[in-house]
């Protein structure tokens, strides 16, 4: 089962650590982070480490695409953001206030 846009809406904060184990739990997901505006995963289901990596460098990117996307049309706006690599799949849900980022081995979808 591969994870859709639906999956990574906006939510409340009383849905989000039901959301987060829900994703989690999907077949192939290794980690789910929540970064908020400034780039600070507030939410990980990943090692420390790990999470301020991804936290980090998606942060980085995901500002660049959306910047990208506005440049090239300033009516638009970038909705989902999808990265594969020969070792992961990486997802980016972009919100007003947070990041939510999905990582899952794309082999065991």
């Amino acid at each position: 089962h591969k994870i859709t846009n639906r999956d990574c809406i906006s939510l409340s904060m009383s849905e989000v650590e039901e959301t987060l184990k829900r994703i989690q739990s999907h077949k192939g997901v290794t980690g789910v982070i929540v970064v908020n505006q400034e780039g600070i995963p507030i939410r990980t289901t990943m090692d420390n480490s790990t999470t301020v990596q991804y936290a980090g460098l998606i942060h980085q990117l995901t500002s660049k695409a959306r910047i990208t996307v506005r440049d090239l049309d300033p009516q638009n706006d970038l909705q989902f953001l999808r990265i594969r690599t020969m070792k992961h799949e990486i997802m980016v849900s972009p919100d007003k206030d947070y990041l939510l980022i999905v990582v899952q081995n794309p082999s065991q979808t």
